[in-house]
């Protein structure tokens, strides 16, 4: 019995010092010398609604509501001839009407990470330079024309707008980094 005691205790022993060996010789994630740079320089700005309508045949079918927030370099952003929101509008109203990337009929097609990956692409070409280092994709739900008559009358019939979901299942819901923080804040006082 006292063998089985002792061997237990050395167990113990054997397992809380290399957990604390490990735990004492753990080194945080190396971070490389450009990503250091451009955390330097990185700043998050939240985006605002936009309505992007939808037209088909010549017709305005309904809208895409599309929140977009973005992590940019900071000094760039404040060099731009074109104000930031602006630039904004103008690319999604390419990237949603022009390239035509979400089908509402049919979103099988679509991919949430190209969306973003287009829109970095479009802002960061508009502004001649690597100005945008993330897009996050708050809100992305689209509004039939018949939606947009119902919200203009008072019935209990309304129907809330439906969010794009693309080919994996995702929807936006992106959260800018520490924003939750900040309204936990805010909340509290």
């Amino acid at each position: 019995m006292i063998k089985l005691l002792l061997t237990g205790v050395w167990a113990a022993a054997i397992t809380l010092g290399s957990v604390y060996v490990s735990l004492r010789h753990a080194s945080a994630p190396i971070e490389s010398s450009e990503d250091a740079a451009r955390a330097a320089v990185q700043e998050y700005v939240p985006g605002e609604l936009i309505t992007v309508p939808v037209i088909t045949g010549g017709a305005v079918q309904g809208y895409f509501l599309t929140k977009l927030s973005f992590a940019v370099d900071k000094t760039k952003v404040a060099k731009l001839s074109v104000p930031l929101k602006e630039s904004v509008t103008n690319t999604l109203f390419d990237v949603l009407i022009g390239k035509n990337l979400i089908n509402v009929a049919d979103n099988s097609s679509f991919d949430l990470a190209t969306f973003k990956d287009t829109v970095k692409k479009g802002l960061n070409e508009q502004m001649k330079g690597e100005v945008i280092f993330e897009v996050l994709v708050e809100q992305l739900e689209y509004l039939s024309k018949e939606d947009v008559k119902k919200l203009g009358k008072p019935s209990k019939d309304r129907s809330p707008p439906v969010p794009i979901v693309d080919r994996n299942g995702d929807t936006a819901h992106d959260v800018i980094p520490g924003k939750e923080k900040e309204e936990a804040a805010a909340g509290g006082h």
